[in-house]
C-alpha cells in the first residue's frame, strides 16, 4: 500500500515537470517571433511649435568657399593660376584636369578659355593646354645647339623658362668651356655666347698689354661716338637711355659716395675693448 502511494506521488511529480517544460518552451518560442513594427505617423514640420534645428555645414565648407573665391576672381588672376601650374609641371592638361589641379573652371568660363588659348605662353592643341617657352629646348645638349646658332649672343632671360633646370645647365656649359656668360653693360643681363673649342685663339702677352694700356673715355657717350667713327654699331644707346631717365625723373648720374665720418671728441666710446678703432680720435 505504501509502495502504491509513493508510485502515484512520483507520477504526479513527473506530470508537473512535463507541464513546466511545455510552458517554458512555449514562452521561448513566443519571444523569438518578430514583433510587428508600428506604422510611422507623419510628423509635423514644426513639432510642438518649435523651429527646425539649424542645418549643419559639411566639414568641406572651407574648401568650397576657397573654390568659389577662385572662380569669382578676375580673369587675369585665374589665367595666372593655370599658367603657373603649366609652368611648374611642364605637362599637358585637359580643362577637367586643370579644374582638379587649381579649381579654375576653364570650360565654364569663356573668357578664361579664350585668354589661355591666345596667350603666347600657352600652347593649345585642341584638347590640352601646356606651357610654351620662347625657345623649344628640353635638355643641355639642345641648349648648347641653340646657343651655337646665336653667334652674337642670346639673352639668358630668354632661356630661363625653357625647362626647370636650364640655369644649372648654363653654368655647367660655362664650367666646361663650351659657352661664355657675359653681362650686358646696358641692361645688366647675362648674355650667352658660344665658345667653339675647334677654334682655339691664343693671344700674345704683348697684345694683351697693349689692349690694357688703352685709356677709354670716362663718358659712355664718347665711347659710342668713337665706335661709330670706326664703323661699328654700339650695343648701347646712352643718349636715349638718359633722355628716358630724365622724363621719368630719374637721375642718370650716380650719387657721390659719402665719406666715412670720423669720430669726434664728443663721441661716446662703447667699444673700449677695441682701442685700434679709436686711433684717429686719440690723434686729433
Amino acid at each position: 500500500m505504501a509502495l502504491q502511494e509513493k508510485l502515484d506521488r512520483f507520477n504526479k511529480q513527473q506530470e508537473k515537470c512535463q507541464t513546466m517544460l511545455s510552458n517554458i518552451a512555449a514562452k521561448s518560442a513566443s519571444s523569438r517571433a518578430p514583433t510587428p513594427k508600428p506604422t510611422p505617423v507623419a510628423a509635423s514640420p514644426f513639432p510642438s511649435g518649435r523651429s527646425p534645428a539649424p542645418v549643419k555645414f559639411s566639414n568641406d565648407t572651407e574648401r568650397l568657399q576657397h573654390i568659389n573665391s577662385i572662380r569669382k576672381a578676375p580673369v587675369g588672376a585665374q589665367m595666372k593660376r593655370v599658367i603657373d601650374i603649366l609652368f611648374q609641371t611642364r605637362q599637358a592638361f585637359t580643362p577637367e584636369q586643370i579644374n582638379e589641379a587649381c579649381y579654375v573652371d576653364v570650360n565654364g568660363n569663356k573668357d578664361v578659355f579664350e585668354g589661355l588659348r591666345k596667350n603666347p605662353k600657352v600652347n593649345y592643341d585642341g584638347k590640352r593646354f601646356s606651357y610654351k617657352s620662347k625657345h623649344d629646348v628640353k635638355n643641355k645638349n639642345e641648349l648648347l645647339v641653340l646657343i651655337r646658332k646665336y653667334i652674337e649672343g642670346i639673352a639668358v632671360i630668354d632661356l630661363k623658362d625653357a625647362y626647370p633646370n636650364v640655369m644649372e645647365d648654363l653654368q655647367a656649359l660655362k664650367a666646361a668651356g663650351q659657352i661664355w656668360l657675359l653681362s650686358n653693360f646696358d641692361s645688366q643681363e647675362d648674355i650667352a655666347f658660344p665658345n667653339d673649342p675647334r677654334v682655339p685663339i691664343k693671344v700674345d702677352d704683348d697684345l694683351k698689354e697693349l689692349f690694357r694700356s688703352i685709356e677709354l673715355p670716362r663718358d659712355m657717350l664718347d665711347i659710342e661716338k668713337d665706335l661709330q667713327k670706326n664703323g661699328m654699331k654700339p650695343a648701347t644707346n646712352t643718349a636715349k637711355r638718359r633722355a628716358a631717365a630724365q622724363v621719368q625723373g630719374i637721375s642718370s648720374k650716380p650719387k657721390p659716395r659719402q665719406k666715412n665720418k670720423e669720430f669726434s671728441k664728443k663721441t661716446k666710446l662703447t667699444n673700449s675693448h677695441l682701442p685700434e678703432l679709436f686711433q684717429t680720435l686719440k690723434n686729433s
